[in-house]
């Protein structure tokens, strides 16, 4: 869901007086924007009196810039779970500041927020070109990450102890909540301090954002799975290939990964709701495709089915990050499976696949790599211009600069869209496996 009124200013520490020195074919001006709604009819109705309609400034090297490259320090920290592709927006800030710009000064807060906590002691690492350029083969990040709330005045005192210029944030929505509110303490102290994002979130569930980095290679790795699951259902007699992918609100990767593959026979999803029993439930849909073909295969996003436990009222379990802590789908349907084709009499062979843990650990694939690359380079340019209080990310194709306060997930499948067509044809379930 979009921001009803959006505000896509972004904020700058002042003028920026100094010749970029960098070699381009062109600049990119604080004027080029891309209309944020760009349909046709709103458009005609759109009250010019009232100001021109919401348009997001495009990303781009400024050919003036704020900071004086030599004089300049920049850090990067990288917070929450691991996710594919964060060594490769590491190493691209640090070779687009060094070898662009001529910033010597880069250093690394290791384990996420914690980091910039001085009674964890833990140490800093220098980011030199030399220690990044090969990190982008390996998976996870290179700084370690962390989880959790840390005290906001603590890390902006930090900040400007160690005399920082730009900071770069790179994490999934928690961390853009934290960041804007560490952008808001550095405004209000009115320190010179740039603060930019870089939005990971394997789940692809970010609002604004056309695609998160990680999530192409999450996609190619639960093939991987989906193509183990699919070889385990047919190798015996009522073969069920069982695999949970990750999406806590969203089934965006079990989507794509079930039309990338075209093995799965169900996609279950958190924006589509199923009965288990009744003839039309699930089960009795499962049983009706295994009498006819002898073998199945079914994706669970992780967040599916949710309605199906019961929670102790007034008992509300999160992690350290503040998410809700969800209850485990896939061990739930694998014990639910057997028991149903055990009441029946069936014999059924159930294997069960999690490889939640493999997915966002591994390098990023080639496609991811480039696009991580970009958002480097694009930070690195928002972060020398002096703007802060923002993230890059890709909107309608188009590289492009959005408030941080702006930006927040809720991003999901529509269940009445044509994604979601697609996989109802693909895999042949029912429509609906609600009894009513």
């Amino acid at each position: 869901m979009a921001p009803n009124n959006p505000n896509f200013d972004i904020q700058s520490l002042g003028e920026a007086t100094i010749p970029s020195p960098i070699t381009v074919s062109y600049f990119t001006p604080d004027t080029k924007r891309i209309l944020y709604d760009h349909d046709l009819s709103r458009l005609s109705e759109h009250c010019w009196d009232k100001g021109p309609p919401a348009a997001i400034e495009v990303a781009g090297p400024r050919e003036m810039i704020y900071y004086d490259p030599p004089k300049t320090k920049a850090a990067i920290v990288t917070c929450g779970g691991l996710c594919p592709g964060i060594n490769d927006v590491i190493r691209a800030i640090v070779m687009e500041l060094s070898h662009r710009y001529g910033v010597s000064n880069i250093v690394g807060i290791k384990y996420g927020f914690q980091g910039l906590i001085p009674r964890y002691g833990h140490d800093m690492l220098d980011l030199t070109t030399e220690l990044v350029k090969d990190v982008h083969a390996v998976g996870g990040s290179i700084l370690s990450s962390s989880r959790g709330k840390q005290d906001i005045t603590e890390m902006v005192n930090v900040l400007k102890r160690m005399n920082v210029d730009m900071f770069f944030c790179i994490g999934g929505d928690g961390t853009m909540r934290a960041t804007e509110l560490i952008t808001e303490e550095i405004l209000k102290r009115k320190l010179e301090i740039s603060v930019i994002g870089i939005p990971k979130t394997i789940d692809n569930d970010l609002n604004l954002v056309d695609k998160t980095f990680g999530f192409d290679t999450a996609i190619s790795e639960a093939v991987h799975a989906i193509q183990c699951a699919h070889v385990e259902a047919k190798g015996s007699p009522m073969g069920i290939g069982l695999v949970k992918l990750m999406g806590r609100q969203s089934g965006h990767i079990a989507v794509h990964a079930a039309l990338a593959q075209n093995d799965a026979n169900f996609v279950l999803i958190p924006e589509v709701s199923f009965d288990l029993h009744g003839e039309k439930g699930f089960l009795k849909a499962l049983e009706k495709r295994l009498r006819q073909r002898k073998h199945c295969v079914i994706l669970a996003a992780e967040g599916a089915g949710q309605e199906f436990f019961c929670r102790e009222e007034g008992k509300i379990e999160t992690d350290a990050s503040g998410n809700l802590r969800l209850f485990d789908i896939g061990i739930y349907l694998r014990g639910i499976i057997e028991e149903y084709f055990k009441n029946c009499g069936l014999e059924v062979n159930l294997k069960y696949i999690d490889p939640s843990y493999t997915i966002r650990s591994v390098p990023a694939t080639a496609s991811d790599s480039i696009y991580c690359g970009a958002l480097g380079q694009y930070a690195a340019h928002a972060g020398m211009a002096g703007k802060t209080g923002m993230l890059v990310g890709l909107f309608r194709g188009e590289y492009v600069h959005l408030p941080l306060k702006e930006v927040m997930s809720g991003k999901q499948v529509d269940p009445s869209g044509n994604i979601w067509m697609r996989v109802i044809e693909s895999t042949g379930q029912p429509m609906s496996m609600k009894n009513q």
